[in-house]
């Protein structure tokens, strides 16, 4: 099997790839005879050409002989090459009606398409950059204190090396005794407390959070019981909260009323409450200053949330009274949000060395054996059609007459 990554097509440019060079030549070495890893040329990847060169890696202009090509995000539809079998993100299984023509184009040239979202194994993600979307994410709402504080500088994240020099950028900044609260106790919000604790805040518990006063800057991470509650009687089941989270109302805002920084890093059900409501935002003891929006989530859980920011801007400010955006850092009662939609982007080596070493462990193995469930599970089409698990997309795909 000739397995080739390819150079990211999608604008804006997305620098990530599956292997770093020393992961390639260790694949070649462990599947020699079995499978051959080789590197379309690229000037955008964090990992130049010369160091797949250096690690004994082919490289090629034409994928067009691989059996199989990996890349990160979608690729462009006139880069798709038919009867092919592919790995990327294709943001398709929620019917994101801005891919409904690269599922059709999926189709229409008999591809495989399988999405590393929904590589599982017991139930549970195999790949995921969520990690470094909560560590990049962590490092940027403290970034943005800094700046709307006027208290420090420190280094973008994407002027980063790597995860090294990241850290020490976080170590040198100081606080005043703020206190600061995670959503989520996943991969994104341990992302989050692992730079927290890099930078040397203290965490403590919700109860204390907000409860007791410090003279040193602390952070407190929520699950979900600690900010929802069942409507009839304040309870929380958490069977029941994933399955009806429309019975539930959220608590959340005696959590606003003491902290200065948000990082909201949890999972979103539509059908569950919003952390606070735009009239909530308007109140005087309504004290957060910095939201740090991981999920960016439009029209999601953050109602501060009102559109994504980007690497190159990273933040906006909100107004209070208004909710309507406003210069970054223009005022000091406004409230500046993070939203950067692919935080991981800023710190490519690392993450996608961390992917890298993911895909290795559980997906080469299970690629390269027949009909392993793993694969199988996550195969949106083949042989020209939606596979049996994907049929609900079926009249997504469809053309219709105002298409």
């Amino acid at each position: 099997m000739k397995i080739g990554l390819i150079k990211e097509g999608k604008i804006p440019v997305d620098r990530r790839v599956a292997f770093s060079p020393e992961q390639l030549k260790d694949l070649n070495e462990t599947y020699e005879g079995q499978a051959v890893f080789v590197v379309q040329k690229s000037d955008l990847r964090a990992y130049i050409d010369e160091e797949y060169l250096n690690a004994g890696i082919e490289l090629v202009s034409d994928v067009s002989d691989c059996d199989v090509l990996m890349g990160i995000k979608e690729v462009p539809i006139d880069q798709l090459i038919a009867d092919k079998t592919y790995f990327f993100f294709s943001h398709t299984i929620k019917a994101q009606p801005y891919n409904r023509g690269l599922l059709r184009a999926v189709l229409e040239k008999n591809i495989r398409l399988i999405d590393y979202e929904v590589l599982r194994a017991n139930n549970e993600r195999v790949v995921a950059f969520g990690r470094w979307a909560g560590i990049v994410g962590g490092y940027n709402g403290l970034w943005t204190y800094g700046k709307k504080a006027s208290l420090f500088d420190m280094k973008r994240a994407k002027d980063c090396f790597d995860l090294k020099e990241l850290h020490d950028e976080v170590r040198n900044i100081q606080l005043p005794p703020i206190k600061m609260v995670i959503t989520g106790n996943g991969r994104v919000g341990n992302g989050v407390k692992e730079i927290l604790e890099v930078a040397g805040i203290r965490e403590v518990s919700p109860k204390e959070l907000l409860n007791n006063y410090y003279d040193e800057p602390v952070f407190a991470q929520l699950a979900m019981e600690d900010y929802n509650r069942r409507k009839t009687d304040g309870e929380y089941d958490k069977e029941e909260f994933y399955s009806q989270p429309e019975k539930y109302e959220s608590h959340f805002l005696k959590y606003t009323e003491v902290s200065d920084i948000l990082f909201a890093a949890a999972f979103w059900d539509p059908r569950a409450p919003k952390l606070f409501t735009a009239k909530d935002v308007a109140k005087d003891d309504f004290n957060l200053s910095v939201i740090a929006d991981i999920t960016c989530d439009i029209d999601g859980s953050v109602p501060t949330t009102i559109k994504p920011s980007t690497i190159a801007d990273p933040v906006y400010d909100v107004d209070r009274e208004t909710m309507e955006e406003i210069p970054a850092f223009g005022e000091q009662l406004s409230i500046s949000v993070m939203a950067i939609d692919n935080l991981p982007c800023e710190l490519p080596r690392d993450a996608s060395a961390d992917f890298g070493s993911q895909l290795m462990k559980a997906v080469i193995p299970a690629l390269l054996e027949e009909g392993n469930p793993i694969i199988e599970e996550a195969t949106i089409a083949k042989n020209g059609v939606l596979t049996p698990k994907y049929s609900y997309l079926e009249d997504f795909v469809k053309v219709h007459p105002n298409d």
